[in-house]
């Protein structure tokens, strides 16, 4: 019998943490809070990290990197001034990632019809050379990676994966890692100006990889309806035009309107519906298959409701917004960057 729903949950993570800092052990526990609360925790089985190929993580991420890391966190210190690590950060970052593949592999496998992996730490700001961001280990790279060189088997190797990342802060590692590669098409709707500082329109990809990278920097006050438009009348067309087998999120909660880090306005409504978006387009296109991998997002309650409004989308059942629109009105400034990237995809 298919899963409806696999979670994974990243046990011990408590221990990554660092007083004060905003990514905290406590954005989790709201996340499983607010699944319990929905009914949506128990009813589903929690997945066991994989335990990560040697080769898998050197397609990825360097090994001087990955020997920076070990002895980075070996010692509780910074990979920058964002980035903490404690002594046990290392077996974490490679549990999280192992979660991560296995949450896939369930949905690709057909074992599940959808996968959210509550990943921490998060991943998308890490490159394949350097930690940043709040991020050690790129776990959406590597699962992806994973499924595109499956051995050979009952179960075929993937060969074409869309990443779709809809955090607050462009995901500049993911793109780094796949620039330059047509077998992943990367998409980043994010908040700029705003740190990491990449991530514009005219970041296309180069060589192979040349038009499968699509970025969408929002100015502060887009909310619902530039997300909409976004998804509705660029994003939705390229992979229909790409078509790949699966979809792969990076969900970060931090452009809801409660979000201290930013100033986009969408509310946990809208984000339901951009995932709603994602889960029709996967059963109508790639065999329903969607996972999703947590990011940012630090407002407990905003994470909380964004959580059930994307896990509402995943069941498809209905859900309400307590948290409601924001207290301000949506601006517009996101009309001249839809009408630019529409003009460079030509769509």
């Amino acid at each position: 019998m298919t899963n409806e729903l696999v979670l994974y949950y990243p046990k011990g993570h408590e221990a990554h943490f660092e007083p004060g800092h905003p990514e905290r052990p406590e954005r989790i526990e709201a996340i499983r809070n607010a699944l319990q609360e929905a009914g949506w925790w128990e009813p589903f089985p929690k997945l066991v990290p994989m335990k990560l190929p040697k080769n898998l993580l050197t397609r990825i991420h360097t090994q001087d990197y990955l020997d920076t890391l070990f002895y980075t966190c070996k010692t509780g210190e910074r990979l920058d001034a964002d980035t903490y690590t404690t002594p046990e950060s290392y077996n974490l970052a490679f549990n999280t990632a192992g979660g991560a593949i296995n949450i896939a592999k369930s949905v690709w496998t057909g074992e599940s019809r959808a996968g959210l992996a509550l990943t921490r730490p998060p991943g998308h700001h890490a490159t394949r050379n350097r930690g940043m961001g709040f991020c050690l280990l790129n776990n959406i790279a590597i699962t992806a990676e994973y499924l595109l060189n499956l051995e050979e088997g009952i179960v075929p190797k993937a060969k074409k994966l869309a990443i779709v990342d809809i955090d607050l802060h462009h995901g500049n590692g993911t793109q780094d890692i796949f620039y330059e590669r047509d077998d992943i098409f990367f998409f980043s709707t994010h908040q700029s100006p705003l740190y990491p500082g990449t991530g514009q329109l005219k970041e296309t990809g180069s060589g192979k990889g040349e038009g499968y990278n699509a970025n969408f920097p929002l100015p502060p006050g887009t909310g619902d309806n530039g997300f909409r438009t976004i998804f509705d009348e660029i994003i939705i067309p390229l992979l229909n035009n790409y078509m790949p087998e699966m979809l792969l999120m990076s969900i970060g909660f931090d452009p809801h309107w409660r979000d201290p880090l930013g100033h986009l306005v969408l509310s946990a409504k809208g984000y339901g519906e951009i995932i709603n978006r994602m889960v029709d387009w996967a059963a109508a296109k790639c065999g329903g298959r969607i996972a999703l991998f947590l990011e940012g997002g630090y407002d407990l309650e905003a994470g909380a409701a964004c959580l059930q409004a994307a896990v509402a989308a995943l069941l498809r059942v209905e859900w309400d917004d307590y948290l409601g629109p924001p207290p301000r009105p949506e601006g517009t400034s996101w009309k001249p960057v839809a009408r630019e990237a529409r003009s460079i995809w030509q769509v």
